[in-house]
Parts: C-alpha cells; structure tokens; sequence
C-alpha cells in the first residue's frame, strides 16, 4: 500500500529526523537520491547539459546539491536562481566548487538543456507559479529537456491535489520521505508524469493513520471474498439490483454483468429490464415487482438507468442492508433518507453528480477532487466513491481513516456504461460481506485493472468487455507471483 501524508505531518516528521542526525545529512539524503535519479534518467551523465531552476526553500537545496553531484560525474550544471538573495548558500558554494555555474541568460540554457530540474517550489507553495517563474516554467517545458520535479511539481498545492494557477509539469517526480496527496489525486497528479519515491528516513517519525492510501493487488487479494467448504449461495451473499428502464435496458444488464462477477453467490434483478437480464443472464433472479418483494437481499445497488423510478429508491434507502446509489439514484434521494440509515451506505457520483449533491459547479469538484469527496461524504452520513479520472473513497468517519486513491484505470473507462458494471461489482461486495469503503475501494481496483486489461493494445474498449475481464483482474490481484501491470496508453 502507498501512503500519502499531509505537509504538517512530514515537517514535523523531517524536525523529529533531524534533531538527531549531523546538520545537512537529511539534504544530502535527499540530494543523493535525487542525483541517482537524474543519473538513470540521463544514461550518460558525462558531458550532459543539467539546467536547475532554483527557488529559495529547501527544494532549491536539494537541486543545488544533486547538481553538484552530477557536475562531479562530468555534467554540465547550470543554475537559475529565482530568488539570487536568498538562494541556499551552502548549495550554491556545493555546486560552484564542484564545476557548475550560474546561468548568465536563463533561457539559452533552457533552450540547450538534456535535463531540467525543477526545484522552484515544494510542499510549502500556495497559489501556483508566481509570475516570474512562469516564463522560465513554459521555456523548461517548451525545450526537449525531460523534467524532473523535486518533491512536487512547482505550482500544485501538496495537500489537496489542486492546480490554482499556472504549474511545471514534470515527466518524473522524485519525492522524499513518502507520497504527497498531490503525487495521487488529480488535477495535480496529471503533472507529475512517473512518481519516484526516495527513502530519507522518515519512516518512524510519521503518523500511524496518513491523509491518503492507495491500494496495491496485496491489499484487494485481502480483501476478496472467497467461498469456504461449507458455503451456498444464500451465505455467499445475495445483492438486488434496481436498475433500467424503458428506455435504458442496458443499464440493467450492465449493472446485473458487474453483479455477477463479484463474489455475491446470487443476483435478483428488479425492474423493467427484466426480459433483458434474463435473456442475457439466465442465472439472474428477476422480479418485475417492488423491490420489497423480490425476496432476501443482502445489499442493493439502485440508479443506474432508472429514469424517475422514486419510490423504488425510497424502499431501498427504506431498508436495514448496505445499499449502494448510483446515476438516478443519486438524483432521486433526499438527504435526510441517507443520513437516517443504520446500514452502510455508498454513493458513486461521477463530478456532475457530485456538485448537484453539493450544490456547486462541477468544475468547483473536478479542481478540488480531495475536498469535494469529503465533504459529501460527511454531509450525507455515508461512504462516497467519487468517480474520475483518480477514483477517490472517503467515509464518514471525521478523517478517521485515509482517503483511499485508486490507481488503476485508464482513459478508455470513459465510455458509456462503465459505471454500471462498477455500481453491480461494488454492490456485490457488500452483499459478500465487505464494507462499504473496502468494497468501493477495491471494487474501484477490480474495475480499472479490468479496463486495463481489456485495452491492453491501446484499443479502445465498451462496458461489456470491462465486465468480461473482470475474472481476469481478480485472477490478477489474487496471484501473489504477478506483476503489477503496467500504466495504461494515453488515447
């Protein structure tokens, strides 16, 4: 599992560490892990061209000396100081008598540049690039230098993932210590390109409980549920799924696919899509009826694709089992009717969704993806699975437990009818036993893996073949000898 922790907690973290070690040593340990990062990024570091954009904190200590290390192995390190009067002394004095130099024109450099080390700002910047930085960012990322952000890229705010302004977007990011919200949750995760985490020694000095968690296929091969000796179908789990209409009958069949292959031992369908379920699924149970009257369920999942079906999710958010709501639903329900229930509760909203239960615009929720997930899930009393391009997973419980961050998926799982299959899996997890938070949590895993899986060539790929790869992904997770797969074609 990666961990990510807010910027008071490893300040305090870094204090703790230094107290007991030789002034410097924590700069050096971050300064030697950056070089060595550079070093594999370059291949030949003998006679490269190294460009370092230098801010006034700490970060432009750790370029200054990475770049005296890198001046040592034969590179050619220049330095651009943002700040000249406030530049770390001792870095700058490092780098000089190791062979580097001070950029006489800032932008020739640039333009000549293999690699550009961005150390403007770290976890302490607010606010995005100030306005004399942005020239020198957009001439780094104009050149055909790759750039490397110490920490995290100059212009994204470290606790909550948001872009306020203009920022350095950097193909890696070498950060210290451990994971910053930022390195994981969206928009500001777009701008750290691959994620290389050093270790400085920070590892007892940290919080028990971090901000942020993000699962690996360790964690969800815990969490799955697996059928003993003694199981039957009814001890398996039983999920109802609520879903369809007239016209939206593939939400149905969609929601019932995901259902199905989620480690519930029995699926009843209730709705109007009865005849396609049952055509396509002939071991769905189906009901044409009240949701009341389909017979024992151990959860719901109810809204995909039911139009203005009220009542039906009135009886469902009515009942004593965990309930998933989704698409419609969530449009349908009332506040207090979540709030009031004894038996957990998940709501997966994509951004629109999210702000109409918010009550704000959607691009307040796509740039504040952290806080938007938060704040419905204390609101409405219940686990919330926002969707997007970082699924995001908060309880209800004041920041009790960490904010969990799925890192799978790929752009292709925008397409119609994905979230369907992702309502019928997390839905069937409940009935399985699992809470609401891990089964949204590793539902979310299942899912993008599966969307991974499925476009493994860069295709582009359909709700039905999501579905049709989950046995796949959960073969996947429960191998302890596979590999982690790897990061998705951008389409």
């Amino acid at each position: 599992m990666r961990s990510a922790y807010t910027v008071e907690a490893v300040r305090h973290a870094e204090a703790q560490l230094m107290a007991r070690l030789p002034e410097g040593a924590l700069m050096q340990r971050a300064a030697a892990g950056l070089a060595a990062a550079c070093a594999r990024v370059l291949g030949r570091v003998y006679g490269a061209r190294v460009v370092l954009l230098v801010g006034s904190g700490a970060n432009g200590g750790d370029a200054l000396f990475a770049g005296a290390r890198l001046a040592r192995r034969g590179a050619g390190v220049t330095a651009v100081p943002l700040a000249p009067g406030r530049t770390h002394p001792a870095g700058l004095a490092a780098l000089l008598k190791a062979g580097g130099a001070v950029a006489e024109d800032p932008f020739d450099a640039l333009a000549g540049a293999d690699l550009v080390v961005d150390g403007i700002t770290g976890i302490g910047g607010h606010g995005g690039l100030r306005p004399d930085a942005v020239p020198l960012a957009r001439a780094a990322r104009g050149s055909n230098a790759v750039v490397v952000a110490v920490d995290l890229p100059s212009g994204v705010e470290a606790d909550t993932g948001e872009v306020p302004g203009e920022a350095l977007r950097a193909d890696l990011t070498v950060t210290f210590g451990t994971h910053k919200p930022a390195l994981l949750v969206d928009p500001a995760r777009e701008y750290a390109g691959a994620v290389h985490l050093v270790d400085i020694g920070l590892g007892g000095e940290l919080p028990s409980v971090p901000a942020l968690e993000a699962l690996q296929h360790a964690d969800v091969a815990r969490m799955l549920p697996l059928p003993a000796a003694e199981s039957d179908k009814y001890r398996r789990g039983v999920v109802g799924v609520v879903a369809g209409s007239a016209r939206y009958p593939g939400a149905a069949v969609l929601a019932v696919a995901g259902a199905l292959r989620g480690g519930a031992g029995a699926v009843r369908y209730v709705g109007p899509g009865a005849a396609a379920v049952i055509a396509r699924f002939p071991e769905c149970l189906v009901s044409t009826g009240r949701p009341g009257e389909a017979g024992r369920v151990q959860s719901w999942v109810v809204g995909p694709g039911i139009g203005e079906m009220r009542e039906g999710v009135r009886e469902v958010l009515a009942s004593d089992v965990p309930v998933l709501v989704d698409a419609d639903g969530l449009r349908l329900l009332e506040a207090s009717e979540v709030r009031d229930r004894t038996a957990p509760t998940l709501l997966t909203p994509h951004a629109g969704e999210a702000a109409a239960l918010l009550g704000c615009a959607r691009e307040e929720v796509e740039a504040g993806r952290l806080a938007a997930a938060r704040e419905l899930a204390a609101r409405y009393g219940a686990t919330v699975l926002l969707k997007g391009s970082t699924t995001l997973v908060a309880a209800p419980d004041g920041g009790r437990s960490p904010v969990r961050v799925n890192p799978m998926g790929t752009p292709w799982l925008a397409t119609a009818g994905s979230g369907d299959v992702l309502s019928g899996l997390a839905g069937s997890l409940l009935a399985a036993g699992l809470g609401a938070r891990d089964a949204g949590s590793a539902a979310a895993y299942l899912h993008g893996l599966a969307a991974r899986l499925a476009s493994a060539r860069g295709v582009p790929l359909t709700a039905q073949e999501v579905a049709a790869a989950l046995p796949a992904a959960w073969r996947g997770v429960r191998d302890p000898h596979g590999d982690e797969p790897p990061e998705p074609d951008r389409p």
